[in-house]
């Protein structure tokens, strides 16, 4: 194993999104920091800061330029930042003349927070494409199960008869919310990054806001109100975006796996694990990573949130926890998002053995539908404690809850006709429908 289990070749078929970590590997930190270099030296050549030919000569050579990044870690090393290396390397690659415009009036944080940012793009937009995936196959689920009777459990005990259908949708809803939420924070998110040495453009001016403008325009990223050097919100509302869509599909998992259990039998993993020593055994080992990596990713959240508390005009620290939090928060949702459309595109739904569980509690999952069958010829409250006596009654002698009630009290209710456990799924149709038209909102259709 290695120090990051997200990076191991032993456990990358269990943790590695491929996607997801090429956007974080020193490569790509490189070539989108050498981007930004050069949409600076054509912004800056726009607003005549730089001469137009120095800064075509710049974005020229940064967008033809490879870095090794093994070559730039001493100097990262002593600088703690990898773009002073990173712009000297530059400045060799254009002509004496040219050399002193590059990096002129941005300080390395510019560099660096603007580059992660083109990053970020990128893995907002893979994520939302996963998310859209999931969403369609959940629609499907919902539709395909709105009349399919399971018993819901509350506190880890059979409640009520619901409809699969209407928990598909439960999974479901929360995925919507999080397409609408990441839509809304995006242009908190996608900002460029350029404020100077600290944080006030001097280097830039009379200059500073006009080159920002062309700037953001040549990168398509929105403008900050003013330098966010040490308001690091933008990248910690993203990281909590994060954190809830792994902790809403670690909720499926957990619901998954429950549901696997040999006892209750109703759904199965398409492709469980198996046991070193039992060939009886099919592990729901998706389920259980889903629910590992919407742990894990809520606790690097809490991490990731001490970057927040900066001091002054910059702060290293911060920037550190920075890197240390966020490609580990976002290799997590990466993987858990292609995990969650594995499971649930080869869960197999059985059921009849639902509807064998409902049955087998002879008619105490129909106990609060019994209450009201009786309200309405007696107080509630009386129908609540006959029906409470019915109960122990079932447990004691094996007989069907109706069947007691009928030979307890005389009221006319039609009680073989009330065994179907399909009448007494309440509005749970109409619920998936509600859910239908969000996605709807949405552009996603099952």
């Amino acid at each position: 194993m290695t120090v990051s289990p997200f990076d191991s070749p032993l456990l990358s078929g269990l943790l590695q999104d491929g996607e997801t970590a090429a956007l974080f590997s020193d490569a790509a930190a490189l070539a989108a920091m050498l981007e930004v270099e050069a949409a600076l030296a054509l912004a800056q050549g726009d607003c005549g800061l730089i001469p137009h030919e120095a800064a075509k000569a710049i974005s020229a050579a940064a967008r033809h330029l490879t870095l090794d990044p093994a070559a730039l870690s001493a100097a990262t090393a002593q600088d703690g930042v990898p773009v002073p290396a990173l712009v000297a390397a530059l400045r060799k690659a254009v002509s004496a003349d040219h050399a002193p415009f590059v990096h002129w009036g941005a300080t390395s944080q510019d560099i660096a927070d603007t580059g992660l940012v083109l990053r970020l793009s990128q893995l907002a937009d893979l994520f939302e494409t996963r998310l859209r995936d999931l969403s369609r196959l959940l629609l499907r689920m919902a539709e395909a199960h709105r009349a399919t009777p399971m018993a819901a459990h509350t506190r880890m005990q059979q409640a009520t008869p619901t409809s699969f259908g209407l928990k598909a949708a439960v999974w479901l809803a929360p995925l919507l919310a999080h397409l609408e939420r990441l839509a809304q924070l995006r242009p908190r998110l996608l900002r460029l990054s350029l404020g100077g040495a600290s944080g006030n453009l001097a280097a830039l001016a009379p200059h500073g806001l006009a080159v920002e403008a062309k700037l953001a325009e040549r990168l398509g990223l929105t403008i900050s109100p003013v330098p966010w050097h040490v308001s690091r919100d933008g990248l910690i509302e993203f990281a909590g975006w994060c954190a809830l869509v792994t902790g809403s599909l670690g909720k499926t998992g957990q619901d998954i796996a429950l549901l696997s259990q040999n006892e209750i039998g109703e759904l199965r993993p398409g492709s469980g694990g198996g046991s070193s020593t039992m060939p009886n055994k099919a592990n729901p080992v998706g389920a259980e990573v889903l629910i590992a990596l919407a742990r894990y990713t809520g606790g690097q959240l809490g991490t990731l949130q001490q970057a927040a508390i900066a001091e002054y005009e910059r702060s290293g620290a911060a920037w550190l926890i920075e890197w240390l939090s966020l490609p580990q928060i976002a290799a997590a949702t990466g993987k858990a998002l292609t995990t969650a459309t594995s499971l649930l595109d080869s869960l197999v739904i059985d059921t009849a053995r639902m509807r064998a569980n409902i049955e087998a509690s002879n008619g105490l999952l129909l106990a609060e539908a019994a209450s009201f069958a009786l309200a309405a010829t007696m107080p509630r409250p009386q129908a609540q404690d006959l029906v409470k006596k019915a109960c122990a009654t079932v447990l004691s002698s094996g007989t069907h809850l109706f069947d007691v009630l009928a030979a307890m009290t005389p009221v006319p209710a039609d009680w073989s006709s009330l065994k179907d456990p399909a009448l007494h799924m309440g509005e749970a149709a109409a619920l998936i429908d509600r859910i239908m038209e969000s996605a709807q909102a949405l552009g996603l259709e099952s």
